[in-house]
């Protein structure tokens, strides 16, 4: 009997000024950049969006709270009017360097604490939808796995990729841990592999507390500023093909 495939995307967040971008690329299937929030300008995008179209690399906005300061990685609390402006102006850069090189925004991402404010904050991402409604019958959003916001999302007709990550520990809830605490990075590539493993074929994921969480993410997530991260998507690579999984 021939054994299913499984059927995986496989995403980082790239142009960060961290990772080795252009080795990362031709390895994954889609990435998200950054615009300007974080990290990120006009040349960055632009560079790394011909990478992406040489390679047949999905690529996607990710914008963040405007605060390079921390990376992103703070929350931010900002007036509506406030995260309304910061997230267009980010989205329209990106586009900007879509028409530059013929290339088009397969989806938007948010990154950082925005991402994880955004998931189950039902407030703060009823106003970040409503400002990406121009941009929803153009593009998807990948957004937290199993979180509310992909339910609320999803209700106001936009088209939805649930993400889980794969390189970071989870909360009996389906949160992230903290960055602050021991362990919420996992850094060694066969760590990294066998939470991978049991997303994709099991549906499911080891928490924090000892338990188990139900999972069904159509795209994975790792890190680009994640130590070693070509080693691990490389080790990831090499994976694949022996448990029947490949690239979405």
């Amino acid at each position: 009997m021939t054994r299913e495939w499984k059927d995986i995307d496989l995403n980082c967040d790239l142009g960060e000024g961290i990772a080795e971008d252009e080795k990362i690329i031709p390895l994954i299937s889609s990435c998200s950049l950054a615009c300007g929030g974080h990290a990120g300008d006009l040349d960055s995008l632009t560079s790394l969006l011909l990478l992406a179209r040489e390679h047949g690399t999905r690529a996607g906005a990710h914008p963040s709270y405007p605060d390079r300061e921390h990376f992103g990685r703070k929350s931010m609390d900002l007036s509506p009017s406030e995260l309304e402006e910061t997230i267009v102006q980010q989205v329209e850069l990106f586009l900007d360097a879509t028409r530059r090189t013929r290339t088009s925004m397969h989806h938007i991402k948010a990154h950082g604490a925005l991402y994880n404010d955004l998931g189950w904050n039902t407030e703060l991402s009823d106003t970040y939808l409503g400002i990406l409604l121009p941009y929803r019958e153009k593009t998807r959003l990948y957004a937290p796995c199993g979180s509310p916001m992909v339910l609320r999302a999803r209700e106001q007709g936009f088209q939805v990729i649930e993400e889980g990550f794969a390189d970071r520990a989870y909360q009996g809830d389906g949160r992230l841990v903290s960055r602050r605490l021991e362990g919420a990075l996992l850094t060694r590539p066969e760590d990294v592999w066998n939470q991978v493993r049991e997303m994709v074929l099991f549906q499911r994921v080891k928490t924090r507390d000892g338990g188990s969480l139900r999972l069904y993410p159509e795209t994975l997530c790792l890190h680009g500023d994640t130590p070693n991260s070509l080693e691990i998507l490389t080790y990831l690579r090499q994976q694949f093909p022996e448990n029947h999984i490949r690239l979405a």
